[in-house]
């Protein structure tokens, strides 16, 4: 009896399997024509055997799911990323688009010049993955990749006439606001990463402001102030507020445009004959970290970059040298970048630098401090950049060539302090020359003896311009020559007064010239 009892017991496991196993054993054409599901066994509680006439499955088979409208319309996406970036940068398109005569006629002037878009994609081609990156990051629209085309043809070296400066073309005070380092070692609206930062940052500001990308865009080129009164103007005289509505300057009136033109030839080059560099979708650059300072011209060598390239990387250190306190992050082409690092692992010269700063203990010429340094006054004001007629004031640091009392990297707080403080050796005031007949720039330098680069500045023209007879030239002279018989004088007396030197020979064959006052 009680081994009958035992073999019951062990047998029921089994039991319970084969009744849980059973549905899965069911043929398909089975499950498609029975209506009946399963049953359970009253003795044992457990499903009956698939010998039954039972099914676990509903009568009628599977049907098919009701049509959803909403679900046919959409778009699957696709799962593998494009390998062309220009189509990453086509289906992040999210701005709306503005179509006006201006859109037409900004396409046509850009199409029409395909050696320039060459030059500006090709130059974009170096930043454009970092940047198409960030603006997913922050999902904003990819159209602002392009931006850079419009305000510097993707220049990062690009200075405008109002000191804006670098491929987002940052003004000084604006730069500053976005926390844009800018001293005597480098300046980061020039600087690739940094500069993106503070252009994204301050047009997520202005949409925020604005709610509309268009409006955002005026901002970004002519002020939100500027935007923030035109929109206030036109609801006081009840016009519209948009950007085609708004009245503006005619370069802002041109902006959004210039960049709707940019963004259908991108969408569709082919309609414009226009021809895209092949651009991959993989980063073109990444970022190396210096632990020394090491020259430029090294750092390029062991990257095996030419010199250009990699300043173009680089384009915020406008030094010979690259300072480990201030710009320990370097950018390297992808495939360079750990080149550059066995290579500088493995390097045995003397040193990485040959410069480092100094800084002037008192007020003094650049002759005086170059010898106090050991370097020609010539290698001093050329790294340097100081100007004819200018002396070095107390306390500012100067770029120089490394010696045995000088041998040491830039410490942090000269690398994110240091500043170059000028004087005039005399006091020079703005005085304007008419132009006699034949006057060039260079004639006229000649004539005050002064640079034909520093004439050219002060009168924003090429050096290789030409004047009008009559036409104001500005120029900045001592201020004796600006009183007395040195205003009135004539010829040879007026020229040799006003530059404080022996006038040369040609001057007196000049006809008579005026100096204005201001």
């Amino acid at each position: 009896m009680l081994k009958r009892l035992f073999y019951a017991l062990a047998l029921l496991p089994a039991l319970w399997l084969a009744g849980c196993a059973s549905p899965l054993a069911v043929p398909a054409d089975h499950a498609a024509t029975s209506s009946v599901t399963a049953s359970a066994d009253p003795g044992t509680g457990l499903p009956s055997s698939p010998d039954s006439s039972t099914s676990v499955y509903p009568g009628g088979g599977l049907k098919p799911l009701a049509a959803e409208p909403s679900l046919r319309s959409r778009s699957v996406q696709s799962l593998l990323p494009p390998a062309d970036l220009w189509e990453r940068v086509r289906r992040g398109f999210a701005m709306s688009d503005l179509d006006s005569d201006l859109v037409r006629e900004r396409e046509l002037w850009y199409s029409s010049r395909p050696d320039y878009v060459a030059r500006m994609t090709e130059r974009g081609s170096k930043y454009l993955f970092y940047i198409v990156e960030e603006l997913e990051r922050r999902d904003m629209p990819s159209e602002l990749a392009l931006l850079p085309f419009i305000e510097s043809a993707f220049n990062p070296q690009a200075v405008s006439s109002a000191k804006a400066a670098g491929m987002w073309q940052f003004m000084p005070a604006t730069g500053k606001y976005f926390d844009l380092t800018q001293n005597m070692f480098r300046d980061d609206r020039r600087d690739v990463i940094e500069s993106t930062r503070a252009a994204l940052d301050y047009l997520q500001k202005l949409y925020g402001m604005f709610g509309d990308w268009h409006l955002a865009l005026a901002a970004y080129n002519w002020g939100e102030g500027s935007v923030q009164r035109a929109i206030k103007k036109a609801k006081r005289t009840g016009t519209g507020t948009s950007y085609d509505d708004l009245v503006m300057p005619m370069e802002t009136r041109l902006y959004v445009p210039k960049l709707q033109a940019v963004k259908n030839i991108v969408a569709n080059p082919e309609s414009f004959r226009v021809v895209l560099p092949e651009i991959g979708n993989h980063p073109y650059f990444q970022s190396v970290e210096i632990e020394r300072d090491i020259d430029v011209a090294l750092a390029a060598e062991l990257a095996e970059v030419p010199l250009d390239d990699f300043r173009a990387l680089n384009p915020s250190a406008s030094k010979p040298v690259l300072l480990a306190a201030s710009h320990s992050q370097i950018l390297l082409p992808w495939d360079n970048a750990e080149r550059f690092q066995s290579r500088l692992a493995a390097y045995d010269g003397s040193r990485l630098a040959n410069w480092t700063a100094w800084v002037a203990p008192a007020t003094l010429s650049p002759a005086e401090a170059a010898k106090r340094v050991g370097m020609t006054e010539a290698d001093l004001r050329s790294v340097n950049k100081i100007p004819p007629r200018m002396r070095v004031k107390a306390g500012s640091t100067l770029l120089v060539r490394r010696s045995a009392s000088l041998n040491s990297d830039v410490t942090e707080h000269v690398a994110d302090n240091g500043y170059l403080a000028l004087a005039p050796d005399v006091v020079l005031k703005k005085t304007v020359v008419k132009a006699g007949k034949k006057d060039n720039v260079a004639s006229m330098a000649r004539r005050f003896s002064v640079s034909p680069q520093v004439l050219a500045n002060w009168n924003k023209v090429s050096t290789t311009a030409a004047f009008k007879r009559g036409q104001s030239v500005v120029l900045y002279l001592p201020a004796k020559a600006r009183s007395g018989r040195g205003v009135k004088a004539r010829g040879k007396t007026a020229v040799a007064k006003a530059t404080r030197r022996t006038p040369v020979k040609t001057a007196a064959k000049k006809k008579p010239v005026k100096l204005a006052r201001q």
